[in-house]
């Protein structure tokens, strides 16, 4: 018989998944149209009760983002100018009746390439925590998502939140899609900058739905470190290595084209980071 249950505390969560499968249910907009018509063979454990999971808090090292955190959440709360890459994805989530329960964490365990949340929160170093009712432990993002739709989850954790190591510098996000608003990205990319004396100190920067994960590109970041922060970051960007990327040819576009397309959305979005005005070049 399959089964139901709301917990209200995150033991009790923690032990009803210790004793048997189950598929978690937070925000339910991956849920649902994942599941449509097909008769439910999986028992439910619905966190939307877990109000200790949602919320974001600060201590003297780190941000903590609650896992049941909404998106429109991420929008509203006052967080450094490190988080705007995140913020605007945030924006991307769908619409934002979607963004109103859609939960950060669900975007990871989803495990899409294509969701929006995941290079925003590379470019922060962003560390997940994975409770189980015995044991505590922390992965970073980039060793969590394994694969497409694959994640490192063990039977009987869950994923309770989202530890990011206090950052400094500007973010920024570009997303590129076939229309404005509610389109699933062909490719998107997130950079953070760190300048001290007007050239770049510090640069991360992740790409999205070019790979069977987002990946963090290392030969970027290397390309970008002791430049000014003037337009000599897109030359940088566009002679630089992205081996990490092994985009795939779809109804959305060929291989070629997100690889070309990639190397204009990580300049314009380096752009945007430093604080530099932008061209429309690349829509997204």
């Amino acid at each position: 018989m399959i089964r139901y249950a709301k917990p209200t505390t995150v033991d009790e969560a923690l032990a009803l998944l210790g004793g048997g499968a189950w598929r978690i249910l937070a925000g339910g907009t991956d849920f649902y149209p994942a599941q449509g018509s097909k008769p439910f063979r999986d028992n439910v454990l619905d966190i939307n009760g877990l109000t200790a999971l949602r919320g974001i808090a600060e201590t003297g090292s780190h941000w903590i983002i609650g896992a049941r955190t909404t998106w429109t959440d991420i929008i509203r709360h006052p967080l450094p100018p490190a988080f705007d890459a995140l913020k605007q994805a945030a924006r991307e989530v769908g619409s934002p009746q979607i963004q109103n329960v859609a939960s950060v964490a669900g975007n990871l365990c989803n495990a899409s390439p294509a969701a929006d949340g995941v290079p925003g929160l590379l470019v922060l170093d962003a560390e997940v925590e994975l409770r189980s009712a015995t044991a505590t432990r922390r992965l970073p993002l980039s060793a969590f998502i394994l694969g497409n739709r694959r994640t490192a989850l063990r039977p009987g954790e869950m994923l309770t939140a989202i530890h990011v190591p206090k950052p400094a510098g500007t973010s920024a996000f570009v997303k590129l899609g076939a229309r404005r608003y509610l389109v699933i990205s062909i490719a998107m990319v997130a950079v953070r900058l760190v300048a001290e004396n007007g050239t770049v100190a510090q640069a991360a920067v992740a790409v999205g739905s070019c790979s069977a994960v987002a990946r963090r590109l290392a030969g970027v970041e290397a390309a970008l470190l002791g430049l000014p922060l003037d337009a000599g970051l897109v030359a940088a960007v566009r002679s630089a290595p992205m081996a990490e990327l092994q985009p795939i040819a779809d109804v959305r576009g060929s291989a070629e084209y997100r690889l070309d397309a990639v190397r204009e959305i990580v300049a314009r979005a380096a752009l945007e980071a430093a604080g530099k005005p932008t061209d429309d070049k690349v829509a997204a």
